[in-house]
């Protein structure tokens, strides 16, 4: 059987995230080159010219023509944040590593910050995926694995838990198609009623 190429593709192992965004002055490097690509742009009066200013631990670009300072985290989730880019990126790079997911006090050990912090930097990273994926929506042909959607009801035991599960299975393959194309195979009153038919052990 061939590998899944997804699966078994090249990721980014952590010592080489170090090599790229080990300093603070590479992780602000690489925002600076991913939000002003093609350099420095003016938010007011959208000119290019523009020197930078520093105030202690802040480095905010002032505009020639219009004198307007702006910082490279203004309008992003590292705005009103005290922690460094270096641990923003350090928590994307885990947040999205995980294939699991992470909690916020693993999240804190890894990244030797509170675990109020690191929860905070995890949902801040969930809300803005959640609000860039909002708009695009899975069509086509969809692969996935089973999944269970819900949770166990108390007091119940065995196989009566599956009357308060989605069960998501993959589709028979068929006689045109590969591979195999997975969808929603049982719905929740399929599930009910196998269950009801289930025995219960007690």
């Amino acid at each position: 059987m061939a590998r899944n190429r997804v699966q078994f593709q090249k990721g980014l192992s952590e010592a080489d995230f170090d090599k790229s965004y080990g300093t603070e002055e590479q992780c602000h490097a690489a925002l600076v080159a991913w939000r002003w690509p093609a350099g420095f742009e003016c938010p007011d009066c959208c000119g290019h010219n523009h020197c930078v200013v520093t105030r202690q631990a802040r480095r905010l670009f002032q505009c020639n023509a219009c004198r307007k300072q702006t910082s490279v985290k203004a309008g992003t989730i590292f705005a009103s944040s005290k922690l460094p880019l270096r641990l923003w990126f350090k928590a994307i790079y885990h947040v999205m590593q995980s294939k699991k997911g992470i909690s916020s006090i693993e999240l804190g050990r890894q990244l030797g910050v509170t675990q109020t912090a690191a929860w905070m930097m995890k949902h801040k990273l969930g809300q803005v995926m959640l609000e860039r994926n909002a708009s695009k929506r899975l069509k086509g042909f969809v692969q996935m694995d089973d999944a269970y959607i819900g949770g166990a009801h108390p007091g119940r035991r065995g196989a009566a838990q599956a009357a308060g599960r989605l069960l998501l299975r993959p589709s028979p393959r068929p006689r045109t198609a590969s591979p195999i194309r997975s969808s929603c195979g049982a719905s929740r009153r399929s599930v009910n009623s196998r269950s009801a038919n289930s025995p219960v052990r007690r």
